[in-house]
């Protein structure tokens, strides 16, 4: 259908271009007929006499030669491929006809019991063969913050970043994993966990200078690897015809083409190649702002490698309908070839209603309160060796998907630009039907507390659903990491009801700690023991790894550290802790006088009075 388009690159059919090419190298030449076979005239047809905008139009090849260059395939694939999606879309074809949607095969761990310690203490034996990758394109526009969103508080008692929680998290997991194989008579040397960080134009030199300028949070800089994805043309029309920016009429304009980037970027690297030989065994992909991610990492890596899954997707129990992506297994009714992958939860319900075996749709079982289809929250873990594999087939290339809005019924024309994304969890797309392909499910109150929304969206989020805000996002830290002391026996004070920013959240004692402190469930028990207990208006900071809980009763403000012992000496901290503590204040998202990143919560922490421990005493 598309077939008119093509010229045979005859220069001469162009006036505009033909009376410009002796402006043109050869090479560049030869890429102005490339772009005429491809149908893409238009991209000449206002281009102004020689000796006017010369340097321009050559920019535009240059531009051109990245474009095609950072698409596997080139230009010619991307074109190909945006007029057969835009051909679907236009006939309205349906991704799935011919699968049957199940419920895949996966593991749902219950926190704290003896399978999910059993999974954790696995997962740590194996991090240490580990490579971690963090998602992180995005600014926090959508959050009513103008940094980047790693720059951002993870919760404000100590301030620390996502980043730095990352970082320090991983760097925590490298220690324990060599501790522990040390303990099982492995002698081998103590092995880096790389540490890769997918950048944007809009995040690569704020990344790069929050890293430097926090000297990399503790990491080797060698650890730290930061890849940059382009962005993609942008298509004015079915046919594919590249839109020029509106801004400069001899530029190709471009978008972000997705976080599905991550592949293509991870194989041309050659850092997986590095790794394979290095001995590592797994690539954990996680997104920028999940501050409980690192909770769930030790036992779904466990799950991993006791399963020997070559795809792991971490998820959450899902209610049916909810806006979150279902993990399912589809089936094809012809050829039985068969996929596990997120289907979005708008794509979901009729996909089941369609089916036979679901004629009710997405709806919560009777048994669990919940759908039987987990909900993805876009974490991966991949098995090092068949992830190779498949992508030295598709050079990292996945399954794109094209999303036109279109000004009228007849689909034939757009309200704006488009462009072909691609996400990273549908690379399981194209992987053969022997590919061990699972899922992992942990309560979301342990594993997921995105921070997405700003306020305002937050506010109007219907009551018992997930406000996925930066206020949300602190509260449920201090939710978990209550709930996870109490399993280890200490009485914690039930939360009370407060309003932020028009969201109605749990407050629970301020309790925060570093990553090195507590990794695993076990962990923590044998650092806590006796009667401890810790009341509501409460806040207690654990920054050393050799702090002991021993029949501690707090009512106030406690920060405890290891600084100035040895370094296998414990820091025993018990007693009665009473001061006036650290209160909660209320601040108004519109108050141009607040910080950006607390107004955005809602509130802020007053300092009034806390007591400091550690080993010099």
């Amino acid at each position: 259908m598309a077939s008119n388009l093509y010229t045979n690159g005859d220069l001469a059919s162009v006036p505009n271009l033909e009376k410009n090419l002796h402006l043109l190298s050869p090479h560049q030449v030869e890429i102005a007929k490339t772009l005429l076979e491809l149908g893409q005239s238009h991209l000449f047809e206002h281009w102004a006499e020689p000796g006017v905008d010369d340097d321009e139009k050559r920019a535009l090849f240059d531009q051109v030669t990245l474009l095609n260059a950072n698409y596997p395939g080139g230009l010619e694939s991307y074109i190909e491929t945006a007029r057969e999606l835009l051909a679907d879309s236009k006939a309205g074809k349906n991704p799935f006809d011919g699968f049957t949607p199940s419920v895949p095969e996966g593991d749902i761990l219950t926190f704290g019991d003896d399978n999910f310690i059993k999974f954790e203490e696995m997962g740590i034996r194996e991090v240490g063969r580990a490579a971690f990758v963090l998602v992180a394109g995005g600014l926090g526009e959508r959050l009513g913050y103008n940094g980047i969103k790693v720059a951002l508080p993870r919760e404000t008692t100590t301030g620390v970043c996502f980043l730095q929680h990352y970082i320090e998290s991983v760097l925590a997991l490298q220690e324990a994993s060599y501790a522990y194989n040390l303990s099982q008579g492995d002698q081998g040397e103590k092995k880096i966990i790389p540490f890769v960080i997918m950048t944007s134009d809009d995040t690569h030199a704020r990344t790069l200078q929050l890293l430097e300028s926090n000297s990399y949070f503790g990491m080797e800089p060698k650890q730290v690897k930061l890849l940059k994805q382009e962005k993609v043309a942008c298509l004015n029309d079915n046919e594919a015809r590249l839109a020029l920016d509106p801004q400069n009429k001899y530029r190709i304009q471009t978008k972000p083409h997705g976080h599905g980037d991550v592949h293509s970027l991870l194989f041309s690297s050659g850092l997986l190649n590095v790794w394979h030989d290095a001995g590592l065994r797994w690539v954990l992909f996680f997104q920028d702002t999940n501050g409980l991610l690192f909770n769930a990492i030790p036992a779904a890596i466990g799950v991993s490698a006791t399963r020997q899954y070559h795809v792991n997707s971490l998820a959450v129990p899902r209610k049916a309908k909810e806006a979150i992506g279902g993990i399912t297994k589809l089936t094809h009714i012809n050829d039985g070839r068969t996929m596990v992958i997120n289907v979005e939860y708008n794509q979901l319900d009729p996909l089941l209603r369609a089916s036979s075996e679901y004629p009710d749709g997405d709806v919560n079982s009777s048994e669990t309160g919940y759908s039987p289809f987990p909900g993805n929250i876009n974490q991966l873990i991949l098995e090092l060796g068949p992830y190779i594999e498949e992508l030295t087939k598709t050079k990292g290339g996945i399954k794109e998907f094209v999303n036109p809005k279109y000004k009228d019924a007849s689909k034939t024309s757009f309200k704006s630009s488009t462009r072909l994304e691609c996400m990273m969890q549908d690379y399981p797309k194209t992987l053969p039907p022997t590919a061990r392909v699972g899922f992992t499910v942990m309560d979301a109150w342990f594993a997921y507390a995105p921070v997405k929304n700003n306020p305002e969206d937050a506010a109007k989020v219907p009551k018992g659903n997930p406000y996925h805000s930066a206020t949300s996002g602190e509260m449920a830290i201090y939710r978990a990491n209550s709930h996870i002391l109490r399993k280890a026996g200490v009485y914690v004070a039930d939360p009370v009801l407060e309003v932020f920013n028009g969201q109605e959240v749990e407050v629970w004692p301020r309790i925060t700690w570093k990553p090195k402190w507590g990794l695993t469930f076990n962990d923590i028990k044998k650092k806590v023991s006796g009667s401890c207990s810790i009341s509501q208006r409460s806040t207690m900071i654990v920054k050393g790894r050799n702090v002991f809980l021993e029949n501690l009763s707090l009512d106030g403000a406690l920060v405890i550290d290891d600084d100035g012992v040895e370094e296998d000496a414990k820091v025993r901290v018990g007693g009665s802790v009473h001061n006036k503590g650290w209160n909660i204040e209320k601040v108004d998202y519109k108050d141009t006088s607040v910080a950006e990143e607390l107004r955005i919560r809602g509130f802020r922490i007053i300092k009034i009075e806390l007591l400091e421990k550690n080993g010099k005493e």
